[in-house]
């Protein structure tokens, strides 16, 4: 599809619609799609919007520039809670789970379309989509563990659902790459394409989607929802309680320090 037109009105994402097929871009390009506050509650009003219009009946999600999304933009953090501590909890759980539950209770296929990096929440954001499509160059990441956090946006749910506990053990806790050719191996994602032809794919399989049958796809989402997320919530919530007590530790503290300075990590276990 080329007669896209831009309809949404955001800042940090944008709408585009062809006939009843939607697509959502990531529009921080600057910032390889990081997540600040504006994203976040921008995303979460358009992941709502497009579920509620009746006459979307797909969605493709994409990251403007060279990334899907590189994850949470350090330099944009929480606030403080009551504690005095970064108040991840409160982002997690009012910003970016509404997000994630909000795509997979949508009554209508969502489409990812991967363009290099997603990671952190970027994966979790790609991984809550029914479809993953990516370019040959794209990689995924469980970045957290790099600065001292743990997987989040429902990624310790999400990754092992889809390539298995041993798989996701090595993903979450050695924080390294996955190309997307190995991602498509271990079942992770669904196709990849050569990066000249990740937009015209992504094109022709939501258009195929918002051609079909709307009504069935909504109930196989229902079935595999109940299967395989039917506790999404709770462990949304028990991820949330983790990561703040990992964000109240002096190996965070750490890990954004030594990003912030771009040396490695002295993690001491505190």
């Amino acid at each position: 599809m080329s007669d896209y037109q831009l309809v949404s009105t955001y800042e940090t994402v944008n709408i585009y619609r062809s006939g009843a097929a939607a697509k959502l871009e990531l529009n921080r390009p600057d910032s390889m799609n990081a997540w600040n506050k504006a994203l976040g509650l921008e995303l979460l009003d358009a992941v709502r919007t497009l579920a509620t219009d009746r006459a979307v009946r797909a969605v493709l999600i994409t990251g403007a520039g060279r990334a899907f999304s590189s994850g949470a933009d350090l330099k944009d953090g929480p606030g403080p809670n009551p504690a005095g501590h970064p108040d991840v909890y409160s982002v997690l759980t009012g910003r970016y789970h509404p997000i994630i539950t909000g795509i997979r209770d949508m009554h209508k296929p969502v489409v990812a379309a991967v363009n290099g990096a997603a990671a952190g929440i970027g994966l979790s954001l790609a991984l809550a989509c029914d479809l993953v499509i990516a370019a040959e160059s794209a990689y995924f990441l469980l970045a957290f563990v790099n600065i001292g956090l743990v997987p989040d946006g429902g990624s310790s749910l999400l990754v092992p659902s889809r390539i298995g506990f041993a798989r996701a053990a090595e993903l979450a806790m050695l924080g390294e790459r996955l190309p997307a050719p190995k991602a498509l191996e271990w079942g992770l994602i669904n196709q990849v394409w050569p990066d000249a032809e990740l937009a015209t794919r992504a094109d022709e399989l939501i258009s195929r989607l918002a051609d079909g049958p709307t009504r069935s796809y909504a109930g196989t989402k229902r079935q595999l929802n109940r299967w395989l997320y039917e506790h999404i919530d709770g462990q949304l919530e028990f991820e949330a309680q983790i990561q703040q007590q990992m964000a109240e530790s002096g190996d965070f503290a750490e890990g954004v320090a030594a990003f912030t300075e771009k040396r490695k990590a002295r993690f001491t276990g505190s």
